[in-house]
């Protein structure tokens, strides 16, 4: 009651948004940029430290520039001075600018320091720290490589340019960071409690002595920064005379789910697998403890081609266990629109890949497909088959009528093989009840994964998959200074870093003989619409699985009855590479923009003329092996009635063809 008088809860709020700015100690300005347009993805990226950029444009700070849906380069300099302490934090402070609030992390770039790539930078990574090796006073060459993004969501216009902000180095106030990331823990936190709860008052009362002993009297002078260490420990006892956390343990799972293609192409895909890939791995030296979930084997092969020493990083992580491979299939493919042979080549040439170059036993047995838009009824079987045991997804939770009874069940598919299956639970807040997986980290998102879960009589072991997704750009250091905050935070779940499948095997051992059922398709009731949007698109996917059906029907029979014969089996895996890319779950379902069904059917026409190619080949080595000049073949496993016609002019060793043409 005397906090609710005295208003401390607002008091400490404002205090603390004052406080934020003062942990920058020092400031130095980065150069005005100087810019150049990139007519596409692939384009040189400019970032060598040779490059002559002095005609370039330059863009001033306080400055609107760029462009709608644009690639591009900015270059500038930059100096760590060599007095700045060593104790404190060194920072690249990038603001470019930002786009419309539901526009993703765009702007985006990946940050080349001396020509090397260091790190991302977007609208939520807008502070790089920097390593000792850059405290030389030493001159350094800054280039930014990226895209500006297409503003305005669906827009085919851009309604407005960005805005260029002051860029610097800056010296980051280690003690006084650390200070302000448990105090907006502790305010979070109390926000979410019970008006009435014990926990919320010592809470605050913590938090308010913690900024008494704080010396704000003058925030510029040394003293602020000399009272931080006091004031600190002050929180820390008060905070652990608050009470105990949640008999509840939840594993916070450092994530980003990278869309293969929606509102952009291919290759701008390839570009944020970069970028996203590379901040975490600069995060990943900052925060020791922090563990990365990653799924997708076509994203890792995008960063194989196109960042190689980036992937031998990756690899190297993954080998440390910090850095998890999991997923399954070669992309996380819709899984109502596809054909049973797709859908297995999906399991295939994901699995294939990850043992191929991370070692067999590598990849995590977890099917994750958080996004997709339902679940046929002979997935678990194929689950199953293809050595993996889990399931994750977070798209049930979308249903506009029928929510599924359960979060953590027992999957049980058309031929009766069960999978231990968990649907997420974390939602944005306590209104909005649209779980998401790319959470935020707060106190509010780890609240909502108890409060929102079905069974808590069932298990008290939950997950939450948490950094910036769809677009990319994953994990923040805000972030990770929260689950580091909260893990034994009175009142709220116990949350620490993990892997999913150590979450799935707590899961396992505490729930095994608790489990309910769930029999036949998980359907999704609000994606209805893409059943049918994009014909064309859902037509040639067809068609491609029939082609690639009937070419490799035709080039085995070739293969066991002529020994001369060699089967095409890298052509064959790349235009199932191509084929499964395609059944992204916003590719063949039409949820994308028009360029990515541009590149599609151009994807498509090659797949159709690759096994148009193989298919007469195999006929021709049939053809001689067989003898005759005629040669008939029916590649399905049923009688077929169909017209085949002589060509004209009739000539030695043709074959039939069909109504249009084909063999």
């Amino acid at each position: 009651m005397e906090h609710k008088k005295r208003f401390t809860l607002e008091k400490l709020i404002r205090r603390l948004k004052l406080l934020e700015p003062l942990t920058i100690r020092k400031r130095q300005p980065i150069a005005p940029f100087r810019y150049t347009e990139l007519p596409d993805a692939f384009a040189d990226p400019l970032t060598e430290t040779d490059i002559d950029d002095s005609q370039w444009p330059v863009i001033r700070p306080h400055s609107y520039w760029g462009k709608w849906n644009t690639n591009f380069t900015l270059r500038s300099r930059f100096a760590v001075p060599l007095d700045w302490p060593k104790q404190q934090i060194p920072a690249l402070e990038i603001k470019i600018g930002e786009a419309s609030n539901w526009d993703f992390c765009h702007p985006e770039s990946l940050v080349y320091i001396d020509g090397r790539p260091f790190a991302g930078a977007d609208k939520y990574h807008k502070r790089i720290t920097l390593p000792d090796v850059y405290s030389d006073g030493k001159e350094h060459c800054l280039s930014l490589h990226g895209y500006s993004g297409r503003w305005g969501y669906f827009d085919t216009e851009p309604k407005f340019q960005l805005f260029m902000e002051d860029c610097s180095v800056v010296l980051m106030d280690r003690a006084l960071s650390r200070f302000i990331a448990a105090v907006r823990i502790v305010l979070q936190t109390v926000q979410g409690l019970d008006p009435d709860s014990s926990r919320r008052a010592k809470l605050l009362h913590a938090a308010d002595q913690a900024f008494q002993v704080l010396d704000t009297r003058e925030p510029f002078e040394p003293r602020l920064y000399e009272s931080v260490s006091e004031a600190h420990r002050c929180l820390e006892e008060g905070v652990k005379k608050s009470g105990h956390p949640l008999d509840v343990d939840i594993t916070a799972i450092g994530h980003s789910h990278i869309d293969v293609a929606w509102l952009w192409p291919l290759a701008q895909t390839r570009r944020k697998c970069g970028r996203t890939f590379t901040t975490t791995l600069r995060l990943m030296e900052e925060f020791k403890s922090f563990v990365f979930t990653q799924s997708q084997a076509q994203l890792y092969d995008f960063v194989r081609q196109d960042y190689p020493l980036l992937f031998k990083n990756i690899q190297e992580k993954a080998a440390a266990g910090r850095w998890e491979v999991t997923g399954g299939m070669w992309v996380e493919a819709d899984c109502n629109l596809s054909g049973a042979e797709s859908l297995v080549r999906q399991f295939l040439l994901g699995r294939t890949f990850f043992a191929k170059y991370f070692g067999q036993g590598t990849e995590t047995p977890i099917l994750w497909l958080p996004d997709v838009f339902g679940y046929c009824v002979n997935l678990p079987q194929l689950i199953r088959q293809a050595g993996l045991k889990y399931f994750y997804t977070t798209k049930m939770a979308w249903n506009q009528y029928n929510r599924i009874p359960y979060d953590t069940f027992l999957w049980r598919g058309l031929d009766g093989t069960e999978i231990l299956t968990h649907l997420g639970t974390t939602t944005p807040s306590r209104t909005n009840k649209m779980v998401t997986y790319n959470g935020a980290a707060t106190p509010e998102e780890i609240q909502t994964t108890w409060t929102q879960y079905q069974q808590k009589e069932l298990s008290t072991e939950l997950m939450t998959a948490f950094g910036h997704g769809d677009g990319g750009g994953g994990v923040t250091r805000e972030m990770l200074e929260n689950i580091r905050e909260m893990g034994q935070m009175p009142g709220l779940p116990r949350v620490s870093h993990g892997r999913a499948v150590d979450f799935f095997e707590k899961l396992e051992k505490s729930a095994k003989d608790n489990l309910p059922r769930w029999e036949g398709e998980l359907y999704l009731e609000y994606h209805r619409g893409t059943y049918t949007t994009q014909a064309r698109i859902k037509k040639a996917n067809r068609m491609g699985e029939i082609a690639l059906h009937n070419a490799e029907w035709l080039a085995g029979f070739a293969a066991i009855l002529e020994s001369d014969y060699e089967y095409p089996h890298l052509q064959l895996n790349r235009v199932w590479q191509l084929l499964c890319l395609n059944q992204f779950h916003d590719i063949i379902p039409g949820s994308s923009v028009a360029e990515v069904y541009e590149q599609a059917m151009s994807q498509y026409q090659d797949i159709m003329q690759t096994a148009g190619q193989i298919q007469s080949q195999a006929l021709k080595t049939l053809r001689q092996y067989m003898g005759g000049h005629i040669l008939v073949a029916n590649p399905n496993s049923f009688c077929y009635a169909s017209l085949a016609l002589f060509p004209e002019p009739i000539a030695e060793n043709r074959c039939l063809v069909t109504a249009e043409g084909e063999a």
